[in-house]
């Protein structure tokens, strides 16, 4: 072994019987990426979200399964809603009926034109000032009758929109794009506060590790790792670095941090057990240890 290290350096050739000194200084000529040993970690789903609903109510239809892929706004489940149906037929009739409204456009436009031909007799001595009058209050409450009547059509257009979230409310969505975890329920089953199903994001994957504090100063947000997956055939992935704790651990001389790795395809699933190997930059590796020169 030694007669190895003395021709791969001339530091080592110089000094007689390959001295102990000759060997400390190899080793700190050595790439620190080279003595580094690779990290245990734990591959995690982005996020799990436990999806519920917010009203009682049966289930009508569950249109996922474990394992299948979802997309943000899908249908995932429906619960019944026969009142909500028909609340929302009634509400769309009313706000979709012009005839009140229409009417009261027509008896305001008369009532308008009533009072002109009035005000034109006046003039003339042909009627009295209490016929105007009359033809005035009419054509003002004709009026009156109108904005009602509009107001009314607005209010109706309102009370179709509340029915609508009401049904709505009783179609289940997924928040996220990911994978169904688990289903809670089947069709006929009453819910209220417990979750439908769990949906996990599995794109992109998070890596969780716990690094010792010689490494705190090397790793930065945004830096790379190599994560090697436990699956057989899983090939090395680059991880980019999305967290660095800022609180280490004083029994274990320890500081977590969490990577994020892509997995456009699903290939990878989440709880897998991993090695990672921190990509630092040659000029941080060369310096060695936090503190050190």
């Amino acid at each position: 072994m030694f007669k190895h290290l003395k021709s791969a350096s001339p530091a080592f050739a110089s000094c007689p019987h390959g001295s102990a000194t000759a060997l400390a200084l190899l080793l700190m000529l050595l790439p620190a990426a080279q003595a580094a040993q690779p990290l245990g970690c734990l591959i995690e789903a982005e996020r799990v979200t436990d999806v519920g609903t917010p009203v009682v109510g049966i289930v009508d239809k569950v249109m996922v399964e474990r394992g299948d892929i979802v997309k943000a706004g899908q249908v995932l489940a429906v619960l019944r809603a026969p009142v909500e149906r028909a609340t929302l037929s009634v509400a769309s009739s009313r706000a979709q009926s012009n005839a009140e409204l229409q009417a009261a456009i027509a008896a305001a436009k008369f009532n308008q034109e009533r009072l002109a031909r009035a005000e034109d007799l006046f003039k003339q001595k042909f009627i009295s000032q209490q016929a105007l009058d009359q033809a005035r209050s009419e054509a003002d409450l004709s009026a009156q009758k109108l904005v009602q009547a509009r107001e009314q059509r607005e209010v109706s257009r309102q009370e179709r929109e509340v029915a609508s979230a009401q049904l709505s409310q009783r179609t289940i969505r997924s928040p996220i794009n990911g994978v169904v975890a688990e289903r809670f329920v089947s069709a006929g089953e009453r819910v209220d506060d417990k979750p439908l199903l769990r949906i996990a994001k599995v794109d992109p994957l998070r890596v969780q590790l716990v690094a010792p504090v010689n490494l705190y100063n090397q790793v930065r947000v945004g830096g790379s790792a190599n994560v090697v997956p436990e699956l057989p055939g899983a090939a090395l992935q680059t991880a980019r670095v999305s967290m660095v704790d800022k609180v280490v651990d004083a029994a274990s001389n320890t500081f977590r941090v969490h990577l994020e790795l892509p997995n456009p395809d699903g290939a990878l699933p989440a709880g897998l057990r991993c090695k990672a190997e921190f990509v630092l930059p040659a000029t941080l590796a060369k310096a060695g240890p936090a503190g050190t020169q």
